[in-house]
């Protein structure tokens, strides 16, 4: 048998040693890494900061706090993107102030906007320096669909404040255009640290855009029979989107007729394409389980455009419903001056667009070159001229010409008002959708008519990023924007309207009704 080597036990004894010494300078790295990446993270998060003696009425001033470079207030809602809005509260919670971050289930973004400024007004006044460069900086972000966004902006507008915050929109819905119009994509955000860190980082960085508000007002005669209150898909909240009747002391009430009123920022439909919305509402209303995914709620809502014969319209879509026999469009050129605006017959469906996104990002307006724009007399599309573009859809197929390089529906008009007037018994109802918001419209048959006036509300101020797709007539295109040296691909008449840029005022309020349920808001 061969000799073996033995080691001695000292030289056992060293190596542990030396092994555990190692182990425990490497472990004391990592935890140093940790503790600097954790520091790092807090530091990067001071920036965004808001101290809750500025938060809660009843806490202590105290001094010392850092000055935030972006101060936020976030509201995010928490029943959208089916359980990603609750997951999303919580994350915003553990990396800010907890107290600077709202569930819209259980707070109205109005209430505490106002005892937020009522606080930095009060600790202004008694020389709180703090209070003065967060009121300055403040920003707001909303996680949330469309209708969410619209509500915060809708709720800003009403404070009318003298330095009203910028918001930024967190895409958390179905279609997103608002989030997409101003470079914050369409698709459902990550809910991870990192990804909240990131978009934060973004909301630092955008840059401020006003961008225009349109009232709608709807009057006709009291029926004799029946209601002609709006019918919203099984129980959709009548927000900021839909109508609401107004009060008997409102000063656009009538004696004998019915009055509603309603606002927008993005567009008003009217036709096959919201019909086909409220199919879909209705069936997600019904079967909220099935619509968890961004995907699959896309292709029902595909499958539900061939239903309802938004795809062969001659044989599901009487052509007594074609816009041109069921209403008359007028548009207002100057003040107080209307103008018929002709409507092709084989038009079904129409969009008064403000932003360039709908449907989840199509820009149905398209991007007119530099030469149709001098022939036609128009303008570009921007997002804060109090111009509305009018576009116009015979049916599915034609609307598949958005997913085509430069392509657009039939442009009709560009107007800063337009009228709908419905012809007397063309028909006992039709189709409206606000900003992804649709609904079915009584109309009475014993009235002579029925009208629908869209006008110029106001401006507010929203973020935008690097790849925002709107345009400002204020600022140079983005370098995200197709230019004008873009041709169209498949161009069609109009109406030319070419006028000097007015805003027109109209309505006081778009505040949300206290009774409604925000769970089945968007």
């Amino acid at each position: 048998m061969g000799s073996v080597n033995k080691i001695p036990f000292a030289n056992y004894v060293g190596r542990l040693v030396t092994g555990s010494q190692i182990m425990a300078r490497e472990l004391k790295q990592s935890v140093h890494k940790i503790f600097n990446k954790r520091q790092e993270a807090a530091d990067i998060l001071r920036e965004y900061y808001i101290p809750d003696y500025i938060l809660l009425p009843e806490s202590e001033i105290r001094t010392g706090y850092h000055v935030p470079a972006c101060p936020v207030i976030v509201f995010v809602n928490s029943k959208s993107g089916g359980q990603l809005g609750g997951e999303l509260l919580i994350t915003y919670r553990t990396l800010l102030n907890k107290n600077q971050v709202f569930n819209l289930a259980e707070h109205m973004p109005d209430k505490v906007l106002h005892q937020l400024y009522f606080s930095l007004e009060k600790h202004k006044q008694n020389g709180d320096e703090l209070s003065a460069v967060i009121q300055r900086r403040l920003r707001i972000i909303v996680a949330g669909g469309d209708g969410t966004a619209g509500w915060l902006l809708g709720v800003v507008s009403d404070l009318k404040l003298s330095q009203p915050p910028p918001i930024a929109t967190m895409p958390l819905g179905t279609g997103n255009n608002l989030p997409f119009a101003f470079g914050w994509g369409k698709k459902n955000p990550g809910l991870d640290y990192q990804s909240v860190k990131a978009f934060l980082d973004q909301v630092k960085n955008a840059k401020e855009m006003k961008v225009d508000s349109w009232h709608i007002l709807m009057r006709m005669r009291a029926p004799k029979e029946g209601s002609c209150d709006p019918i919203a898909p099984l129980e959709l909240p009548h927000s900021l989107h839909v109508f609401q009747r107004v009060s008997q002391t409102d000063s656009l009430n009538e004696e004998g007729c019915h009055t509603f009123r309603g606002g927008f920022w993005n567009y008003f439909s009217i036709g096959m394409d919201a019909q086909v919305s409220y199919a879909f509402h209705a069936e997600r209303k019904l079967h909220p389980e099935k619509f968890k995914n961004q995907l699959v709620n896309q292709s029902t809502y595909a499958k539900l455009s061939c239903s309802q014969g938004w795809f062969c319209p001659s044989l599901m879509h009487p052509s007594s419903r074609n816009i041109s026999q069921l209403a008359k469009v007028k548009i207002m050129k100057k003040p107080g001056q209307w103008m018929d605006l002709h409507i092709p017959h084989s038009i079904r469906s129409i969009v008064c667009l403000n932003l360039p996104s709908f449907s989840g990002g199509l820009n149905p307006w398209g991007k007119p070159n530099k030469e149709k724009l001098h022939s036609r007399d128009l303008t570009p599309p921007y997002v804060d001229d109090g111009f509305l573009e009018i576009v116009g859809f015979r049916d599915a197929w034609h609307g598949l010409v958005l997913f085509t390089p430069n392509g657009h529906g039939t442009r009709l008009a560009q107007a800063n008002k337009i009228r709908f007037e419905f012809h007397k018994g063309a028909a006992d109802h039709t189709f409206m959708r606000i900003d992804g918001e649709p609904w079915k419209q009584p109309l009475p048959m014993d009235d002579v008519t029925v009208i629908v006036e869209i006008s110029h509300f106001g401006q507010v101020s929203v973020l935008a990023t690097s790849q925002c797709q709107s345009r400002s007539i204020s600022a140079p295109p983005s370098p995200y924007t197709c230019e004008d040296s873009q041709y169209d691909s498949n161009d069609e008449e109009f109406e030319d309207d070419s006028e000097e840029r007015k805003k027109l005022g109209a309505a006081a309020t778009f505040r949300i009704p206290d009774e409604i349920d925000i769970a089945h808001l968007s």
